[in-house]
């Protein structure tokens, strides 16, 4: 497959439109394609976050959702240390792999930080994963296990910072992430005070009891006068270098070596599953798009993934070294390889709110 040779978008990829000089229709215009901050926004976090400081009725001024990821581990130190925030840490443990955890011990013992853990039942999430595998809507199976699963801790998130009172949720996605269409720098408050977060395809397919469904986050449930969190990516704001904060957090020691912080090792198990399901519908890894657009801005380093993303393909298409976390993952659901289908329309599974926009 033919790739960009400025930024490695792969050709098949939709709007690559390689010309004969394989550079893609992204670099060719020459236009940012990660939304730059703006002045105002700028300008606005930095007040959120004076604001914040010392919040008089609650425990904490900010809620971080900790992954054990380089950008979440780098992010509390920025917070705890530079602004003299209180934080509390918020995992989502739905199957993180060991270098997560350690990464997770070690920083919040170095920066001295509380930490709450949420593990969702073990057969919620069997059952959860493996109808979205065995459903995925036309994006794929990351776009579809990821934006059911991140509504699922963000919302959790949103629900323990009403509960303590807490003014902020601060997470720790990189620019691009997550798509657009779901943020820029903020979660928009209608979405955070007025939209059930139920995926509507799992409301509507009779798989799931009214109890796996209150797993996720329903203002419309809450009473009235319930004060609400600001939902912000500071990282969508902020100057990010991916290598940078590779860097820092290693000198930091929030991480005991580079290797851990690097996000092919500390990301979930089953994201090697995504990936295997993706790379044989679509002949790409999913995550390209987003790291070219990284390497376009100057925010990721191209000869690093001009290795790394062959070598990851071939790891997952082949079952070895990390991509063996595949077939662990496909036991554990309980898939075979003709289970992993798509077969629902783009948007299946997204809000009202986000279908309309």
């Amino acid at each position: 497959m033919k790739k960009c040779k400025r930024c490695l978008l792969p050709e098949t990829v939709p709007g690559a439109n390689l010309d004969s000089a394989e550079v893609c229709a992204f670099c060719r215009d020459n236009k940012p394609h990660i939304p730059t901050a703006t002045a105002a926004q700028r300008a606005d976090l930095e007040a959120a976050l004076h604001a914040a400081r010392n919040t008089a009725d609650a425990p904490y001024d900010c809620i971080v959702p900790l992954s054990g990821g380089k950008d979440s581990l780098y992010l509390l130190h920025r917070l705890k240390v530079d602004y003299r925030l209180r934080v509390l840490a918020f995992t989502c443990d739905i199957d993180l792999p060991p270098v997560a955890w350690n990464n997770i011990r070690r920083a919040l013992r170095k920066l001295d930080i509380d930490h709450v853990v949420w593990r969702p039942a073990h057969g919620f999430l069997t059952r959860l994963f493996r109808y979205l595998l065995c459903n995925q809507e036309a994006r794929g199976a990351v776009y579809t296990v990821s934006y059911v699963y991140a509504p699922l801790f963000e919302g959790a998130a949103l629900r323990l910072a009403i509960e303590k009172n807490v003014p902020l949720v601060l997470a720790g996605y990189s620019p691009g992430q997550p798509e657009p269409e779901r943020m820029l720098y903020e979660f928009a408050p209608a979405l955070v005070r007025g939209e059930d977060w139920t995926p509507p395809h799992l409301a509507d397919c009779g798989e799931f009891s009214a109890a796996d469904l209150a797993h996720f986050y329903n203002p419309h449930l809450l009473p009235a006068g319930t004060r609400f969190p600001r939902y912000l990516a500071p990282y969508h704001v902020w100057d990010y270098d991916q290598a940078q904060v590779i860097r820092r957090v290693t000198e930091l020691g929030l991480v005991q070596r580079s290797h851990h912080a690097n996000p092919i090792v500390s990301n979930y198990p089953i994201n090697w599953l995504m990936m295997y399901s993706d790379l044989r519908h679509f002949g790409y890894n999913p995550y390209t798009p987003e790291f070219s657009a990284l390497i376009r801005e100057g925010k990721a380093r191209l000869g690093y993934w001009k290795v790394m993303t062959p070598l990851v393909n071939f790891m997952i298409r082949h079952k070895l070294g990390m991509g063996r976390e595949v077939a662990r993952s496909m036991a554990w659901l309980g898939l075979g390889e003709d289970d992993l289908r798509i077969n629902l329309p783009k948007g299946a599974y997204d809000p009202p709110l986000l279908r309309r926009s």
